[in-house]
C-alpha cells in the first residue's frame, strides 16, 4: 500500500522508452474484413451506422464547444502541475471531407466506395514523428498492386498534424479525442478479396515488425459486390 502512493495517477513512472503506437481501424465490427455488396444495403448499413457512432464526439459543434483551436504544425505542450486539466485541440469531422459523412451519410459505402478511420493508439507524453507529422499510405498487401488503382487521404495528405501532441491521460485530457486519417477507397477491384495494409511513415514509427500486427500498420481485407 505504500509503495502504490508513490505511484502517479497522470503519467507513468518511467517514460524512458516509450514504445511506437499502434493503429487501430473504423468501423470494425466483424474481425478485419469488410464485406458488403453496393446493391443491397443490409450488408453496409452497419458500417455506416457504426462509423455515425464514432464520428459523434467529433461533430464540428461538440468540439467548438469543448476544445480549442491550435496553431497547427506545431506540438501543443503544455505547463503547469500535472493534476491540472490539459486542454484539447479540436479535430472536426468536417476535416474528413468526403469521409466525414455530412455530404454523404454513407460514406461511399453505398457506391462501392468505402471509407475507413484509421487512428493511432494513446501514449502518454509520446511525440510522434519528431518534429515532422506521420503520415498513412496504404498499397495491397498480398496479391495483384492493381486491385488497389486509388486511395485518398483526409485530412489533406493524409497526415497526423502534431497539435494532437503529446497527449496527457484520461484524467487530465478529458476531452482529447484523437487525431483519424479517413483513406477513401475510391478504386478497389470489385467482387474481389483485396488484402490491404496501411501503414504509419515517420521518424522513430516501427511498421515491419512480423510479430505484431498492429504496431505501426494495420492489414485488412476489402469485398467489395456490386
Amino acid at each position: 500500500y505504500v509503495m502504490l502512493l508513490t505511484l502517479s495517477p497522470y503519467t507513468p513512472t518511467y517514460r524512458d522508452r516509450v514504445s511506437p503506437p499502434g493503429v487501430m481501424i473504423r468501423p470494425y465490427l466483424n474481425g478485419f474484413t469488410i464485406a458488403f455488396n453496393v446493391s443491397q444495403p443490409t450488408t453496409w448499413q452497419p458500417y455506416v451506422d457504426s462509423m455515425h457512432h464514432f464520428l459523434a464526439a467529433y461533430d464540428d459543434k461538440v468540439q467548438e464547444e469543448k476544445n480549442i483551436e491550435c496553431v497547427s504544425g506545431q506540438y501543443f505542450i503544455q505547463g503547469g502541475n500535472e493534476s491540472e486539466e490539459k486542454k484539447a485541440c479540436q479535430f472536426k469531422r468536417s476535416l474528413l471531407q468526403n469521409c466525414s459523412g455530412i455530404e454523404d451519410p454513407t460514406f461511399g459505402y453505398s457506391k462501392g466506395q468505402p471509407c475507413i478511420l484509421l487512428k493511432m493508439n494513446r501514449i502518454i507524453g509520446y511525440r510522434p514523428g519528431a518534429g515532422v507529422p506521420v503520415s498513412v499510405d496504404c498499397k495491397v498487401q498480398k496479391g495483384n498492386e492493381s486491385d488497389l488503382r486509388s486511395v485518398d487521404f483526409y485530412p489533406g495528405n493524409g497526415t497526423f498534424d502534431l497539435m494532437y501532441y503529446p497527449y496527457y491521460g484520461k484524467f487530465t485530457h478529458v476531452n482529447y479525442t484523437s487525431p483519424l486519417v479517413a483513406m477513401h477507397f475510391t478504386d478497389v477491384k470489385k467482387n474481389n478479396l483485396v488484402h490491404i495494409q496501411c501503414s504509419l511513415n515517420g521518424k522513430g514509427i516501427l511498421n515491419n515488425v512480423n510479430s505484431d500486427r498492429f504496431l505501426g500498420r494495420i492489414i485488412f481485407t476489402l469485398r467489395i459486390g456490386k
